[in-house]
This record gives C-alpha cells, sequence and structure tokens, in this order.
C-alpha cells in the first residue's frame, strides 16, 4: 500500500484525504448531482463505492429505510466476489469474520430404511483450484457496511441518504441534468415531503420490486413461481452430525433442505422444501409459520432432531426466473440514436432462487460494471457511447444465471427416485463449480473488449473474461505476492506487460529510442513518449499513472533484476516531491512461474485489463498501433481528433 508519495502519514493509510466534492461535502442532497444511486443493497453500494473514489463526481445514493441494514437475505459471497473485494481493500478481513465453505455434504434416504437419511457423498468445494480466494459465508448487512466504509473513507466522503423514498423519474432531455427525479423522505421532522432532485445519470438497485424499472417502462418477465420454500437463520440443539458443513439433504417423502452454516458459529440457514404451489394458492404458502418450517425441518431430517431455540430471521418465498430485457432505458427502436441516462441493476433486472448463492454477487458485478463507466464518462474520459455497454454486458449474464438457476432449483426440488443417476445431484454440483464461483463470465467484443486475435499468446488470460491473478515476486522489496491484488478499485485500466527473455541491462534505459535494445525496451519508450500512447491522455498536472498502470512481469527470478536497468516507463515519478514508483515491477515466482502457469508467450505480451478486473486485450509487444487502436475511440475527444 502507498500512501507517502503525497507527504508523511501516520494516521489509518485507508482514510484518504478529502478532494473535490468530499470538501464540505453537504449533508443534505444537493437538488442537482451527477449521479443519483436508488437503493442500498450490494449493486448500489459497489456502484457507491466504486464512484466515490472519482472526487469530481457528486454520487448521492438514497435508501427509504432509516439507517443501515441490520438483517440481510442474501449470505453467499463466491469467489469472484472476494476477488472485487480484495480490490476495493477489505478481503482479509470479511474473510477473518465469515465462514468458509471447503466441502459440502450430500444426505439422502436410506436404501435399507428410507425413512432414515443417511450420508451418501462428500465433494470439495473448489476441487480445481479456480481460485485463491474461499467461497464464504456472512450477512449481507456486513458486507454493505464494508462498502460504506470505503465510501466514508474515499476522497468524496460519500455516506448513504437515508430516510429517502424514489417516487418516480422524468428523462427530460434538456440541459446538462436531463433525469428529474421525485424523492420523498420517510422518516424524520420532513416525513412525507416530497421533493425534486435533477440528474445527469441514475442507477436503479432498488429491488425485485424496483421503481426505477417500472418508470422507464422496463417489465420483468419470465416463468412464474411454482414452488416453494421456507427459510430460517436459527441457533438450534441438534443431533445432525453435518450441521457445520454445507448440505444437500434429501428424504424420501418429505422434500429437501440446502443448510447453509453461517458466520461466528452456532448459527445456521436452511432452506426447507414446502412444495409445489398450487396455481390458486394466491399466495397463501406465504403464510407458513416458522413452527411448521421447523416441523418440516425435524421430517427431513429424521432419524436427527433440530430443537431451534433462537430464530434470528424467517421467511418463505416462490422460486421465479423472471429478467428484463433491456437494463436501460434506451427502447429498442432508439438503439444507436441516444445514450442511457437511466440504469438497473440486480434484482431490479433479474430474479430467481436463493439456493446457487448467485444473488449478492451477480448484483454486485452489475454495479462494479456500470460504477467504473460512468466514473470515466463523467470525468471526460470516454465517450457517452461507452455507458451502451452495460446493458449490453450484463443482460446475458443475468440470462446465463437464469438458465444455471432453473437447472439447480430444480434438482434441489426432485425426489431421490427420480433421478435416473443416483449422484447427479453432486456430479452437477461438481462439474458446474466454475459458474456459481462466479467465472464463467465471458463479455463478447465490444469498443472494450477487442478480439481475441492474439489469444495465443497468453492462453490462461482469456479475453472477456475475468484476469486470473498469479504469483510474482515484486522486485523492489523481493515480496513474494499475487499479481492481481495489486489491482484496487480505483477506476484505472491496467497494462501488464509480459516482458521477452531478456533481463534488463544497466546502461539500456533509453535503448529503445536509440533504436536498439529488446522488444521490451521498445514498448517501454513508446508508451511513454509516444503522442499515440494511451498514456498521452493523461491530464496536465496529474501522476503519469492516473489513468493507465503500467506494470512489467520479468521472465527472470528477483535476484537477476536490476532495477536500476529497468526502463522508466515502468518506475514512474509521482506526486509532489516526483518519487520514483518502484513497485510495478515484478519478476517471476520460480515456484510458480506466471509465464507457465497461464500459458504467456516467452516473446513478450501486453495484457490489458479494464477497470473492473476483465480482459480486455491482448497483444505482442510490437502491436502498438493495434494496442493505440483499441484505446483511440475511448480516449476524450481532444485527444481521438489530434
Amino acid at each position: 500500500m502507498q500512501f507517502h508519495h503525497h507527504g508523511y502519514v501516520s494516521g489509518d493509510p485507508r482514510v484518504q484525504p478529502a478532494a473535490g466534492v468530499g470538501i464540505d461535502r453537504p449533508t443534505q442532497v444537493p437538488d442537482e448531482v451527477d449521479v443519483l444511486i436508488v437503493g442500498s443493497g450490494p449493486a448500489g453500494m459497489l456502484a457507491a463505492a466504486q464512484l466515490s473514489q472519482f472526487p469530481g463526481i457528486t454520487t448521492r445514493i438514497v435508501e427509504r429505510r432509516p439507517g443501515r441494514l441490520a438483517i440481510g437475505q442474501a449470505d453467499g459471497i463466491q469467489a469472484r466476489s472476494v476477488e472485487t473485494f480484495q480490490a476495493f481493500g477489505f478481503a482479509e478481513r470479511i474473510i477473518a469474520e465469515a465462514y468458509r465453505i471447503t466441502e459440502m455434504a450430500f444426505w439422502k434416504p436410506d436404501t435399507e430404511n428410507p425413512a432414515n437419511i443417511v450420508r451418501t457423498a462428500r465433494t470439495l468445494d473448489d476441487p480445481a483450484g479456480i481460485s485463491e480466494f474461499p467461497h464464504l459465508i456472512v450477512n449481507q448487512a456486513r458486507v454493505l457496511d464494508y462498502f460504506a466504509e470505503v465510501m466514508a473513507m474515499s476522497p468524496t466522503r460519500m455516506t448513504p441518504d437515508y430516510g429517502l423514498e424514489f417516487r418516480g423519474l422524468e428523462v427530460t432531455g434538456e440541459g446538462e441534468y436531463p433525469v428529474t427525479v421525485t424523492l420523498a423522505h420517510t422518516a424524520g421532522p420532513d416525513e412525507g415531503r416530497e421533493r425534486t432532485v435533477r440528474a445527469k445519470y441514475v442507477v436503479g438497485a432498488d429491488g425485485a420490486r424496483s421503481k426505477v424499472r417500472a418508470s422507464i417502462g422496463c417489465t420483468m418477465a419470465g416463468d412464474q413461481a411454482n414452488h416453494a420454500w421456507g427459510v430460517m437463520d436459527v441457533l438450534a440443539s441438534t443431533d445432525f452430525p453435518d450441521i457445520r458443513l454445507k448440505c444437500a439433504i434429501q428424504s424420501h417423502d418429505g422434500g429437501s433442505i440446502l443448510l447453509i452454516p453461517r458466520e461466528g458459529g452456532h448459527l445456521f440457514r436452511m432452506y426447507v422444501d414446502l412444495g409445489e404451489v398450487p396455481a390458486d394458492d394466491h399466495g397463501a404458502v406465504r403464510k407458513t409459520t416458522i413452527e411448521q418450517i421447523i416441523a418440516k425441518a425435524n421430517a427431513i431430517i429424521h432419524p436427527y432432531t433440530l430443537d431451534v431455540r433462537d430464530v434470528a430471521w424467517h421467511s418463505v418465498y416462490e422460486v421465479g426466473h423472471r429478467l428484463t430485457d433491456r437494463f436501460d432505458d434506451v427502447l429498442s427502436q432508439e438503439l444507436g440514436n441516444r445514450t442511457p441516462r437511466v440504469f438497473i441493476t440486480g434484482d431490479a433486472c433479474h430474479t430467481h432462487s436463493a439456493k446457487a448463492g448467485q444473488g449478492m454477487n451477480v448484483s454486485m458485478q452489475d454495479g462494479f460494471n456500470i460504477g467504473w463507466k460512468l466514473g470515466h464518462v463523467l470525468e471526460g474520459r470516454s465517450p457517452e457511447s461507452l455507458l451502451s455497454t452495460y446493458s449490453a454486458e450484463r443482460q446475458v449474464v443475468a440470462k446465463n444465471l437464469i438458465d444455471f438457476d432453473k437447472v439447480w432449483s430444480t434438482l434441489m426440488a426432485k425426489k431421490p427416485e427420480e433421478f435416473e443417476n443416483p449422484s447427479e445431484l453432486e456430479d452437477f454440483y461438481v462439474r458446474t463449480a466454475e459458474f456459481p464461483a462466479g467465472f464463467m463470465t465471458e463479455y463478447a467484443p465490444s469498443m472494450i473488449v477487442a478480439e481475441a486475435t492474439h489469444q495465443h499468446l497468453a492462453t490462461g488470460f482469456p479475453v472477456g473474461k475475468r484476469f486470473k491473478s498469479a504469483p510474482v515476486v515484486r522486485v523492489c522489496d523481493t515480496n513474494p505476492l499475487h499479481l492481481g491484488h495489486q489491482a484496487k478499485a480505483d477506476g484505472r485500466w491496467r497494462i501488464y506487460v509480459f516482458a521477452d527473455a531478456a533481463a534488463p541491462v544497466s546502461g539500456q534505459q533509453n535503448a529503445g529510442q536509440q533504436g536498439t535494445g529488446t522488444p521490451t525496451d521498445h514498448f517501454a519508450e513508446w508508451i511513454a513518449n509516444s503522442p499515440e500512447s494511451p498514456l498521452a491522455a493523461t491530464p496536465s498536472g496529474a501522476d503519469i499513472d492516473a489513468w493507465f498502470d503500467v506494470k512489467v512481469i520479468y521472465q527472470q527470478d528477483h535476484t537477476n533484476i536490476d532495477i536500476n536497468a529497468v526502463p522508466a516507463a515502468f518506475k514512474p515519478q509521482v506526486g509532489p516531491f516526483q518519487l520514483t514508483y518502484l513497485e510495478k515491477v515484478f519478476a517471476t515466482d520460480p515456484a510458480s512461474d506466471i509465464f507457465e502457469l497461464r500459458g504467456i508467450d516467452r516473446g513478450g505480451v501486453v495484457v490489458v485489463v479494464r477497470p473492473d478486473q476483465y480482459v480486455a486485450n491482448i497483444l505482442p509487444l510490437t502491436a502498438t498501433a493495434e494496442l493505440a487502436a483499441f484505446f483511440a475511440p475511448l480516449l476524450p475527444d481532444r485527444l481521438r481528433s489530434a
């Protein structure tokens, strides 16, 4: 963590100096804002946390509740989400307090006595080592707390504005703030009073009954709910031996349970199968009492018993799979003619069962996706057309999620005798592990994802998929670490330069300019000094790495790298004191060679990664013209026309 480059810091280094709109930030929502986020759920809070890193952008997040969420319904944190938490700086702390899933147990009716259940299988949660991060269980409310902390310590000093309810909006298309939003106070002395806020952009993160969605004319379409589950977070005394393991439990004729141990010990969650819902039920199943849910759970886990001592939370829900046809306010006939002003995220645009643990996880990636894009457009880094990629990218992900969840929730609801193969449920769990872990997302080619023309140069970094980290050694201090973990959620593009086979040689720092030297030397000279380099877009007065974070990884181990011989492009001078930044230079870890692990060509490769951690392009070191052409449409007009 770098925090002395602007002067000595003796306090909490996570607290960034207030800047821009964070200086004398008003306590009340201003009449005019750049971005108004509606709803403080996972998608909204992540988008807000990302936007809080842009000091010049006025972002406010409104929530109808009077204060923070106390009990969250979601609890599953997939490895992809923990990767994201790492970028926001709180992965280690949330891992420490969470329950960690390492195995899953499967229970089925005893073949000799079907009235009893027996354990039939155990599977590793991540048998293929998909990620270095764990699969966690932690209350949604704690996740929101961590994002609130990131916001509060950011340059903008952002905090949620509680007690404000969204009533409606109109996209007038007029002036600098073309979205007029009506809000109403839900608490305090002004309760019931309406007020109007004008915004440049609105993000609806207001849940399955989204009023923002309704205001832009989007409707949810899909399967009607036809199967009900009771869910409860409880403290109980039980002789069930796997009460602290994630379990799929299938009884002979009593239904199924998905058991999820919770963080903190003792507490656990059960999704209890309440069976098919008749078409004429009219919501009656939702009146199922907690006593009935507990009795049903006891029937399923026979011969074991469950003596519930305390109920922290419970609910009844019906499984439905629904998706909107668009995630923004641009109608199909308007595509290509205007850019969006209103966006919807999370449950506002996709709903499904909770048993695959995807709701909060996919919603947060919605927020990550739209957050950096709004930041870039509002700061003038990129054209408004960038915003059209949000709906195009995230709707496909939501559709894939719903297709997956239909299969998983159907399998969970089947009776044991309905399976052709007795191990079908656990086989599906293992076979599809990469999808629920969050790593199957693959964005299609667009203005921010290149065609995979040079994929063969780095087979372990598929273009369009998330950048999969690997071990390296930082040269300046010899620390072994993960390369991907050095990328923070600060809105910057990453350009990873995987060097050719030659080590840097003293006296050759300017070799590229002189026409000699290695391909790495030539690339370093180009990216540092060429008017075609994306770094040329960096605003005057800002650090040279303010928009683009360029790192180099050499093939040698750290003892064979002379830091003074490394080209200056990889050691930028930053801050008011123009201090040399040495922490962008890496060597190969001999115990785990990143070039081997990720199939990187030894001739040298450039890997471009988006601010939300997805691989955008792969190029040979010599393809500087292609790199310039990739970034050209994303740069400010003043540079594109230069």
